[in-house]
């Protein structure tokens, strides 16, 4: 008799898939954002100079909307660490994006709070709206639709994140309609801000 599970040691265990981003264009930071990382690199001691993936990442994305696997090599040859490395912080952080993405990304939290609120219905109604699926993009390249998990905001729920930097609180199904024109017709002027920020003006 033994004590140790029987493990079915079939077809289907111990296969590892990698992720394998796309290559894509070549990629080296513009002299203005290379400034910037230098910049930044200098707040760390320089064997540390890694510590600045997340800031690099980033600049990538502001300079070409995603990371791609050319990018993520500049980016550890740069900061000094290896392409895995990078690799590994892409693939961690939900706020990196691996293909295109619109100009726009609402990320709608499903955490509990706003599932039981609605943000179900929300999502559905956002891709309605937008003739899209979750993860998909707007065929005029506007909008890009997510699912997120928790975005710390669980008493003005549910809540969407546009572009890793604004909040739309308190949004029912009927207030897509309104966010995503406002969107399209003042662009970000057109949000009402995060809570945490307006409670400290």
């Amino acid at each position: 008799m033994s004590f140790h599970p029987q493990m079915p040691y079939g077809e289907g265990w111990h296969k590892s898939e990698r992720f394998i981003p796309e290559a894509g264009a070549d990629f080296a930071f513009t002299p203005e954002h290379r400034a910037q990382l230098e910049e930044l690199c200098t707040h760390y001691p320089p064997e540390r100079r890694k510590s600045a993936v997340i800031s690099a990442l980033y600049m990538v994305q502001a300079q070409q909307g995603h990371i791609t696997g050319n990018a993520m090599r500049h980016v550890a040859e740069v900061i000094g660490c290896t392409p895995a490395d990078v690799e590994d912080v892409v693939t961690y952080y939900v706020m990196f994006f691996t293909k295109p993405v619109g100009t726009y990304v609402l990320q709608v939290c499903r955490t509990l709070s706003c599932a039981l609120n609605g943000a179900e219905k929300v999502t559905a109604e956002l891709c309605k709206h937008l003739h899209v699926k979750p993860n998909e993009t707007t065929a005029d390249g506007m909008f890009t639709v997510m699912e997120f998990e928790c975005l710390g905001a669980c008493d003005r729920a549910p809540v969407i994140m546009v572009n890793n930097e604004h909040w739309a609180e308190c949004q029912g199904p009927g207030d897509v309609a309104t966010l995503v024109d406002g969107l399209r017709a003042k662009g970000l002027a057109s949000l009402n801000g995060c809570h945490l920020v307006k409670e400290r003006a």
